[in-house]
């Protein structure tokens, strides 16, 4: 069932629980707001610049942008893919293109049901202009389901083309904190399960892999005072197929989960500059795929044959982690 509504914004909820996220389904279908209680207290998950709701705000600097069909950069929004070459417009500041093509977009909502939204995008259906800057049509479908102190996300890319498509995914939450949840005086920790790290050199792999230990001890939970990341992470291990990343208050446990499937095999680990959050991105390739491909990088770019289909997930958590 989809409830006709003339705003953008989609509210789901578990009414029994409390929790609630807004998605905005005209800029990316972009969840940018999560509210979870905890002992009677309502708590501000997800970091959105104010005016996000309007459009007005960078599409990619709040609540969970969607990356696609890239994400990250590509380096000066140049590659080719078998004998084709293709340019694309660069957004970056340093010349790059960065991020894909869904995350400003207006999205195809399907279903919404109270504590569901699925949504579509097709390159071919939703921005045909975008045709010529990619190999091949593609089709990218969202679902955000919230129960209890979850928000599960899933998604599903096809090729309902004639060409193989080239993709990767990626997912860019912001993590409020450390104001609505954590209290002030207290140094949350932030862990992601990693044991390597991608060279950059102005934000673009070298193709260089180095010890995740260079950059800290990430793996091991750092304090969020510590942290000063702009960096791609990879060997990331996994407990029955899903990698798990924590930010959590030392003491009490409370804190962030994010859990995803091993199919995203980076991630990226960012400080905003305002310092008011912390970004921990599964990637399901690393950025600049095409042109470390060519230098017979492994990379985790994957492509569909006419047809194909994929899917892979990702949840959050926020509550007493120690339970």
């Amino acid at each position: 069932m989809i409830h006709s509504t003339d705003s953008p914004i989609a509210t789901i909820r578990d009414p029994r629980h409390g929790s609630q996220a807004e998605v905005h389904t005209g800029f990316g279908f972009n969840c940018f707001r999560w509210q979870v209680p905890v002992e009677e207290a309502m708590h501000e998950v997800l970091w959105a610049a104010p005016g996000f709701e309007d459009g007005s705000q960078r599409a990619s600097g709040s609540g969970i942008p969607i990356l696609f069909p890239f994400p990250g950069r590509i380096r000066q929004g140049k590659f080719s893919f078998e004998g084709k070459d293709f340019s694309l417009p660069t957004g970056d500041g340093k010349g790059n293109a960065i991020h894909g093509f869904v995350l400003d977009r207006p999205w195809r909502v399907t279903e919404q049901l109270e504590a569901k939204i699925h949504a579509e995008f097709q390159a071919s259906q939703d921005a045909p202009e975008i045709l010529g800057l990619w190999p091949a049509d593609f089709r990218l479908a969202a679902t955000y389901e919230i129960a209890g102190d979850q928000l599960h996300t899933q998604f599903a890319v096809d090729n309902p083309g004639e060409d193989r498509l080239p993709f990767g995914l990626g997912l860019h939450p912001y993590f409020r904190l450390p104001g609505a949840h954590f209290v002030r005086d207290v140094n949350p920790r932030v862990q992601v399960p990693v044991e390597s790290y991608w060279e950059l050199d102005e934000l673009l792999p070298t193709g260089r892999v180095l010890p995740a230990s260079e950059r800290g001890k990430l793996a091991q939970g750092v304090p969020f005072s510590k942290t000063q990341f702009d960096d791609v992470f990879t060997g990331l291990a996994s407990t029955d197929g899903e990698v798990r990343a924590t930010v959590r208050e030392p003491g009490s446990g409370l804190g962030i989960e994010i859990r995803f499937a091993e199919a995203f095999r980076e991630c990226v680990v960012y400080n905003p500059p305002h310092r008011e959050a912390i970004c921990i991105e599964p990637y399901t390739c690393v950025p600049d795929a095409f042109h470390l491909r060519e230098q017979r990088h492994e990379t985790g770019l994957r492509v569909l044959e006419p047809g194909e289909s994929w899917s892979a997930h990702v949840t959050l958590r926020f509550g007493n982690l120690s339970e």
